[in-house]
């Protein structure tokens, strides 16, 4: 189990948290983990989002439901989709990320809740018209502002394999996500929930006393509008350059 937390680089502060909660895979499951081979990320990203956010720094724990079903798009963390580089165009958002439904979705509402973009009219035009010089413009970027704000990026499932797989790899990390909500609940984490499948972190025993905010997945335009998301990432200023 250290070789995994030793490729990952993962911060020394996460050992005595992550160890108990990989020991808490099904023994069949921890050994085709450890096998490294089938899934994406690649073995040494898997636990990256523990290699760059310390636990005592965690605010929030934002869960998605699994890694993008890309080799060059999973690197570890929900939602930093490792295939794009640039987040604007002239022309808007990024091709890369006006074809990635969920990504696109997040970025609109992240920019109506900053107050630069009209809920009425998220258009590529519209976006293309906004003064973007002093937001970031990368995906590392929004990635370092995610845990500037002490959000822990991960997925209900932390691999992937194939689409009809998805229910069985996410029931099969429950045990760690019980265990890790145990070894972090001294620093009171509000956990993000996005679209049913990460819902399911709800039932679970150590989630019982913890804050906890529910949203649709961002693949639903209704996100974009969304009051609860605004009031949650809206002070955040993710797209804000630091």
């Amino acid at each position: 189990m250290r070789v995994l937390l030793q490729i990952n680089r993962v911060d020394p502060a996460w050992e005595t948290i992550l160890l108990p909660a990989l020991e808490a895979l099904d023994a069949s499951y921890r050994e085709f983990v450890m096998a490294g081979e089938g899934y994406i990320p690649a073995p040494d990203r898997l636990l990256a989002a523990f290699s760059t956010l310390k636990p005592e720094n965690v605010r929030y724990i934002l869960f998605g439901q699994d890694p993008y079903p890309r080799p060059e798009s999973a690197i570890g963390y929900a939602f930093i989709d490792g295939r794009v580089e640039r987040i604007f165009s002239p022309t808007g958002l990024d091709s890369r990320i006006n074809r990635a439904t969920s990504l696109r979705n997040f970025v609109k509402m992240a920019l109506v809740a900053d107050g630069r973009l009209d809920a009425e009219d998220t258009s590529q035009a519209a976006i293309a018209t906004l003064d973007k010089s002093d937001l970031i413009d990368t995906m590392d970027a929004l990635r370092c502002n995610f845990e500037h704000n002490g959000v822990l990026l991960l997925n209900a499932a932390l691999l992937f394999t194939h689409k009809e797989d998805s229910r069985r790899h996410i029931k099969a990390w429950q045990g760690f996500v019980e265990t890790l909500l145990q070894g972090i609940t001294a620093w009171d984490p509000t956990l993000i929930l996005f679209g049913t499948h990460a819902r399911a972190i709800e039932k679970l025993h150590a989630a019982g006393g913890m804050k906890k905010i529910a949203l649709e997945h961002p693949y639903n335009t209704t996100f974009i509008t969304n009051p609860d998301a605004y009031r949650l990432f809206g002070p955040m200023a993710l797209f804000k350059k630091y």
